[in-house]
């Protein structure tokens, strides 16, 4: 598995139900662990460990948290005969609200809530057998919003494939430079408030995604017009805390590709990135319909 995929499966770890019995073997497949490795772990864990203690392998060894602080569990895994004994390279404590680990070779340490445990995951590159991950680990933010910018213009490609072709990649420059800037800008002085493209289209757009389009193509129409125009050009009340951006970006049609309901998704995911933490440059990147080409 490259960075890439593992980020995914990392993810989408993260986003399910926290499950202490299973989660260290899930974690351990999220980095590309066989199913034959698994079920010789899960062997070992029955026989030799129960719920909330240490779970062992070769890598790392994991302990449910209960009541003991995130450092005084590592120092208890770290001291555990079971930790020495694997030599492992990570210990990892976690109660499904906090999150903390520790590389035992170079003695960084990781601490953050559960949910965002997926931004911290070039740290544990090594289980992948991944061991040059220095930049990737600085990078972490910008492999996250690489990997759901490319799963959203694949998930458009399915029901817009002719955004794909040739002919209409220029053409479609526009809403791409549009959602870009939406991204960055909604984390900075242009907007009142945070999040106010992604809360705009979660709120305003309908869960089956079938006016998201529209949505979004209100939102460049206002950004387009003068705050004092808008009544005239019957701009809706709702897009009244987006700015009018002078330029070329939002004017002229802009065509705005229809939305399934896991593009919404997956859009709505992009926006919930912290986006201060994320290098611009990326917008610039290779995606599936040729973006940057």
């Amino acid at each position: 598995m490259n960075a890439v995929e593992i980020e995914e499966a990392i993810s989408v770890l993260a986003e399910q139900p926290f499950d202490s019995v299973e989660f260290p073997f899930a974690f351990l497949q999220a980095f590309g662990n066989k199913d034959t490795t698994l079920k010789r772990l899960r062997s070992g864990a029955s026989k030799q460990v129960r719920p909330g203690r240490c779970t062992s392998d070769q890598q790392y060894p994991y302990r449910r948290r209960r009541t003991r602080r995130g450092h005084q569990n590592l120092t208890a895994l770290k001291a555990s005969p079971a930790t020495i004994r694997a030599k492992a390279k990570f210990v990892l404590a976690t109660d499904g609200d906090s999150f903390e680990a520790e590389d035992l070779t170079s003695g960084e340490t990781v601490a953050c809530t559960y949910a965002d445990f997926p931004d911290h995951f070039g740290f544990f590159l090594p289980l992948a057998g991944i061991t040059t991950v220095r930049q990737i680990s600085e990078n972490a933010f910008d492999i996250r919003a690489t990997s759901r910018l490319n799963r959203l213009y694949i998930e458009l490609l399915k029901d817009n494939p002719e955004w794909g072709t040739a002919e209409r990649r220029h053409e479609n420059e526009p809403f791409h430079g549009a959602a870009d800037l939406l991204f960055l800008a909604q984390r900075t002085d242009i907007f009142i408030g945070d999040d106010l493209f992604t809360a705009t289209i979660e709120q305003m757009s309908a869960r089956d995604s079938s006016n998201t389009h529209e949505v979004i193509g209100e939102l460049f129409r206002a950004m387009n017009t003068n705050i004092e125009n808008r009544a005239s050009a019957k701009i809706p009340r709702w897009s009244d805390a987006f700015p009018y951006v002078n330029g070329e970006l939002f004017s002229g049609s802009i065509d705005v590709p229809r939305f399934s309901r896991i593009a919404r998704s997956y859009l709505l995911h992009i926006g919930g990135l912290d986006w201060t933490k994320i290098n611009p440059d990326i917008l610039r990147l290779d995606d599936p319909g040729g973006r940057g080409r």
